[in-house]
């Protein structure tokens, strides 16, 4: 067995035990204050982000303090999509804040490096990570654009929709689907990641399902790398 590599990047969620049938009609109604400040929040993001590509392509660090804001700033957009339109897997109102709430259904989290690579930090946002742009258009949707282009719906909002239609004629959420759409939003968390220069590793071209982080599978007791 092939051990799974541990991602920097975690991405968990859960659904609620009793989900409203309805209330997904009107959440994003009900989420247009978080938009607001998000708005805002982004472009402090964009700004933070340039200032961090300089201070690792002269000091291989990212601040720690900007490091802190950006990863907030996808936390807090990671909570308001599980609530508003990405999975609806919680009745519970996102909190304004831009750090982890521990009781909240929906976390998000990057393992601060402590050194990154001054090359990288030059390629990384832009060319290496356009394959995995490709791949996370598609699940997103609106991708590409031009003449003739697909700009159609994606993945996650079609699916999205599929399992809310579910949970009103049957009040219950499916289980399976929530496991793919969280797979989902992770791989796309884990590029958005790398591509705002959070981490160096690449992200996997593996869709990791379920509400919770795969842990790292232990090598086996037959393993003769574990013999002392």
């Amino acid at each position: 067995m092939i051990p799974v590599a541990t991602s920097p990047v975690r991405l968990e969620a859960s659904v609620d035990p009793r989900l409203s049938r309805w209330m997904w009609l009107v959440k994003w109604l009900l989420a247009i204050p978080h938009y607001i400040v998000l708005v805002f929040l982004w472009i402090g993001f964009v700004v933070v982000t340039v200032i961090a590509f300089f201070a690792i392509l002269f000091t291989a660090r990212y601040p720690r303090p900007l490091f802190d804001y950006n990863v907030g700033v996808l936390r807090w957009n990671w909570r308001v999509s599980y609530y508003a339109h990405t999975a609806l897997g919680t009745d519970r109102y996102p909190p304004f804040t831009l750090a982890d709430v521990p009781d909240y259904p929906a976390h998000f989290d990057v393992v601060y490096p402590e050194r990154l690579s001054r090359g990288l930090v030059l390629v990384k946002w832009w060319l290496l990570a356009i394959p995995q742009y490709i791949v996370v258009a598609m699940f997103a949707g609106g991708g590409w654009g031009g003449e003739g282009d697909w700009r159609g719906g994606g993945l996650m909002p079609f699916l999205s929709f599929v399992a809310v239609v579910i949970l009103l004629f049957t009040a219950r959420y499916p289980r399976h689907l929530f496991d793919f759409l969280i797979g989902l939003a992770r791989w796309a968390a884990r590029v958005t990641a790398y591509a705002a220069l959070l981490t160096d590793q690449y992200p996997p071209f593996r869709l990791d399902q379920g509400g919770q982080e795969p842990s790292p599978a232990s090598p086996s007791p037959a393993d003769p790398l574990t013999k002392t």
